[in-house]
């Protein structure tokens, strides 16, 4: 049994996070359905420029909406880097078509009717927001933010060494015995 002393002296080491402050783009694009005439989608993630202030909160704002019906930014939402999650961004940054991945819900009591919950690059951690039931939605990952991702990549992802697979020989001397040295009764 541990005593309650010790117990109290172990302190987890927290690995701090990165955090990039980001404006998510949503728009509402023309459905041909006979059940709904349009939908919500994230259109684009971008860095802040500048790197701008967490603590200020801006409320969404209308933009152009080019091929849209109408499109919205949200300003300064928080992306963290966990050095926890260096393998999701590594896997990230090594497909073919790297992608940033919005979780949000739908608030009808909001205008825009968008709810964004977490923006994240991390394979991993989107994965587990999908098998969790949330609406993640996936786009193309911008040139600034990987050029940001990429540098945190490199310090933090470890490959998974490589195991040696031992293979059943029956043709190796520590392999089991073969044929009549079996030890037949």
């Amino acid at each position: 049994m541990i005593a309650a002393a010790s117990r109290q002296r172990w302190m987890p080491i927290a690995m701090p996070a990165t955090n990039l402050l980001v404006d998510v783009e949503f728009e509402r694009i023309a459905l041909a359905s006979a059940w709904a005439d349009s939908r919500w989608q994230p259109a684009a993630v971008a860095p802040v420029d500048g790197g701008g202030d967490q603590g200020d909160v801006r409320p969404p704002r209308a933009v152009d909406a080019p091929g849209a019906l109408e499109r919205w930014r949200f300003p300064g939402l928080a992306l963290e880097l966990h050095p926890a999650e260096a393998e999701g961004f590594y896997l990230n940054l090594a497909s073919p078509a790297p992608k940033a991945f919005v979780m949000w819900r739908a608030d009808p009591e909001r205008v825009p009717p968008v709810d964004i919950v977490v923006v994240t690059l991390s394979y991993h951690q989107a994965a587990r927001m999908l098998d969790g039931g949330e609406q993640v939605d996936a786009v193309p990952l911008d040139p600034a933010l990987r050029a940001l991702l990429e540098p945190f990549v490199a310090e933090h992802s470890k490959p998974e060494p490589r195991r040696k697979v031992r293979r059943n020989d029956p043709f190796a001397a520590d392999g089991p015995p073969r044929g009549p040295e079996r030890g037949s009764a």
